[in-house]
């Protein structure tokens, strides 16, 4: 499987801009993640790209939802058992499924976090991410209020099992969504 097969199924499965700038915004980050660790950039991306592409049309978390859905749809279709795995462990407290790689400890670490950079940017009088800071994300985080949406621990707990610290996690996130700003409409 390759980008343009993970392309494919997000486009086939989402029509929603805000969840495929959600999945891309991901990808980019995953294989930011992947350069750090020195490890297969390509796979890491489609794992990021896909994580969500059952969603729109399984939006209910548990069995027959997000992502057990995606993830028969995928092992229906072949993809290849660490994906499908990847996927399935980025909502652990419905598929049971624990992440042990550092592949799927970094799309649970990176998924929520790249909301809260979104509202952030949203909010800047520019909308830009451009002129997103380290520094504006920390704020923003203290403040429980902004973004109520966002697991702020569930973030932490990712960067904890990443080994990241977590202004650095923030910032790893933020330059790699901002190499994409474009695709992102920000």
């Amino acid at each position: 499987m390759n980008r343009e097969d993970a392309w494919a199924l997000v486009t086939e499965y989402t029509t929603s801009p805000n969840l495929i700038r959600h999945m891309l915004a991901v990808e980019a980050a995953m294989r930011a993640y992947a350069r750090r660790f020195g490890e297969d950039e390509e796979t890491w991306g489609i794992v990021g790209l896909i994580h969500d592409f059952d969603y729109e049309r399984f939006p209910n978390m548990g069995p027959e939802g997000h992502p057990n859905v995606g993830a028969r749809i995928l092992r229906e279709r072949g993809w290849p058992e660490e994906i499908v795995r990847a996927v399935l462990s980025h909502a652990t407290e419905v598929t049971g499924v624990e992440r042990k790689t550092l592949m799927e400890k970094a799309l649970y670490a990176v998924d929520e976090l790249t909301g809260l950079i979104v509202a952030v940017a949203l909010v800047r009088p520019s909308k830009s991410i451009q002129d997103v800071k380290v520094k504006s994300v920390w704020k923003k985080w203290k403040d429980r209020a902004f973004a109520a949406g966002v697991n702020r621990e569930e973030i932490e707990k990712g960067a904890a099992e990443l080994g990241v610290p977590l202004r650095e996690h923030i910032a790893i996130v933020l330059k790699a969504m901002q190499s994409i700003a474009d695709d992102l409409g920000l």
